[in-house]
């Protein structure tokens, strides 16, 4: 038997469709309903019906043409948590434009690097944030945006479900980003996580805590709720997240969505959390520690149920409420989803239940990109035969359930041994003390690599302690044979840490 899943055929797609009117169909049935409530960090907070966000949305469609746009320009969105970047995407893609978001921490280096990529059409720029240095084309400021929204509500560009609907780019962390095209149907595959995560009903008031501009934010926080009838909720601040317990109890919040370490962060703030609306909670983005789920546990009577996915095909296994899996594993494939566990060496025929292996998603899949834009090699590089590979390692067992053990490039050698430092991770995150820890092999001297371990905790630890509960739990090979403190570990913008960052400047670091 081997590590393959295909449980049941996917719905397909209609022949004639267009994101945003899939997106807006349930809210065109319940106009006064809320459709999105934007909480700054004093507790104010801007609301949005559903009558009024259409409206929005269908009049800026119209006038983003009347700026001479035409359908298949590409357009480089730099805005921020506002209004401005759902209004925008949803209307762009509406009228057969191409949106293509992009991080607010981006510096003025990378957006140069985004414009020359794409060479966009138009930019739609907030001016808080960087813009490119040189740019010959169009820019839209926030003020001409919000005048666009009262025109004459444009027409749906109905068509071929593959056809491109929009471009998002890569968190970089294995180089440099590359932007991932994705068709239109991308949102109809998402109906595959609504009951094999979220369970989310038309009643949730779901709170995604991140920037609207990452991919989990903008599906899990905006899109699959309004595509539902369900009311999203987003922080016009996600750095600031102090206030997130108030806000959860106030706002009545049924759902939650957020990375790792924002779990983490509340549960410092307080430790006896009374959230009497919250059903459970979601997370993405970075495997979550079992101490951090366990601690949310006590702390709120809810569980997290986590979900894996990346920006070329979203999120396609996850735990849910009716699932009952093994301590330690990740999740099940979402029903409709075809998967497989393929060999680390190469071939198309997935390796036995219970061998490590690459996570490998086949190209029917209706959530897969379309490929990455202008890098036909790079794309034609991620396939093997009909099977997209993620680069990212695991376990399937016969029942479907998958063990993470983290990025391909991330894996540690030694003494020729095969070591995946998400295993190793998720011991030492147990050690009484360990706020937070990352593993990675580093070079101590020319030639000679060990596996280290970089912790966070409030003071010193034991190292011989540290090493002796490594050792209990873990083979003598796969223990770190180095433990360093540090006040903070490196963090891409969408949460997930960096260990080559911490491999090459780990003699830097501050303990």
């Amino acid at each position: 038997m081997v590590s393959l899943y295909h449980s049941e055929q996917a719905t397909p797609c209609p022949d004639l469709f267009n994101l945003t009117a899939y997106v807006l169909n349930a809210g065109d049935k319940i106009p006064q309903k809320t459709a999105l409530e934007i909480i700054d960090t004093d507790g104010s907070v801007e609301t949005w019906t559903f009558q009024a966000l259409t409206q929005a949305i269908r009049g800026t469609a119209t006038g983003l043409l009347s700026l001479g746009l035409k359908p298949q320009d590409r357009i480089l969105m730099r805005l921020g948590n506002t209004i401005d970047f759902p209004i925008t995407f949803l209307a762009a893609i509406s009228v057969g434009l191409i949106p293509v978001p992009s991080p607010a921490q981006w510096t003025q280096k990378e957006v140069d690097h985004a414009v020359s990529l794409i060479s966009p059409a138009a930019i739609l720029l907030d001016h808080e944030l960087a813009g490119p240095s040189q740019y010959d084309g169009q820019i839209i400021g926030q003020a001409t945006l919000a005048t666009l929204r009262d025109m004459a509500p444009g027409d749906y560009d109905h068509g071929d479900p593959n056809r491109l609907a929009y471009i998002v780019f890569t968190s970089g962390t294995s180089g440099q980003p590359r932007a991932v095209m994705h068709a239109h149907r991308a949102i109809w595959a998402r109906r595959m996580m609504m009951k094999d995560w979220y369970h989310l009903k038309p009643s949730d008031r779901l709170l995604h805590a991140g920037g609207l501009n990452w991919t989990f934010t903008l599906g899990t926080g905006l899109l699959d709720p309004w595509s539902k009838g369900a009311t999203a909720l987003v922080l016009k601040n996600p750095n600031r997240i102090d206030g997130l317990p108030a806000i959860l109890r106030t706002r009545k919040v049924t759902l939650m969505a957020a990375v790792p370490g924002v779990y983490r962060k509340v549960l410092q703030f307080d430790q006896n959390l009374q959230l009497p609306n919250l059903r459970h909670c979601l997370s993405a983005g970075e495997k979550l520690p079992p101490l951090i789920a366990k601690n949310w546990h006590n702390a709120t009577n809810t569980f997290i149920y986590e979900a894996y996915g990346m920006s070329e095909c979203s999120t396609f296994i996850s735990n849910a409420p009716q699932l009952s899996l093994k301590q330690g594993a990740l999740g099940r494939p979402q029903r409709g989803r075809k998967l497989a566990i393929l060999p680390l060496d190469g071939g198309e025929h997935p390796v036995a239940y219970g061998a490590i292996g690459i996570i490998a998603v086949h190209r029917a899949d209706a959530g897969l990109m379309l490929g990455y834009f202008g890098a036909l090699q790079a794309t034609q590089a991620c396939f093997r035969g009909d099977w997209f590979l993620t680069g990212d390692l695991a376990i399937m067992e016969k029942d479907g359930a998958i063990t993470y053990r983290g990025r391909a490039d991330d894996m540690m050698n030694a003494g020729g041994f095969r070591v995946a430092p998400l295993e190793v991770e998720t011991v030492m995150q147990m050690y009484p003390g360990v706020v937070n820890i990352a593993v990675t092999s580093i070079e101590i001297k020319p030639n000679s690599f060990v596996i280290a371990g970089f912790y966070m905790a409030e003071a010193e630890l034991d190292g011989t302690a540290l090493d002796r509960f490594a050792k209990h739990h873990l083979a003598a090979y796969k223990c770190p044979k180095l433990y360093i403190r540090c006040n903070a570990l490196p963090m891409g913008a969408n949460g997930k840490i960096q260990r080559r960052t911490l491999a090459l400047n780990w003699n830097n670091l501050n303990g």
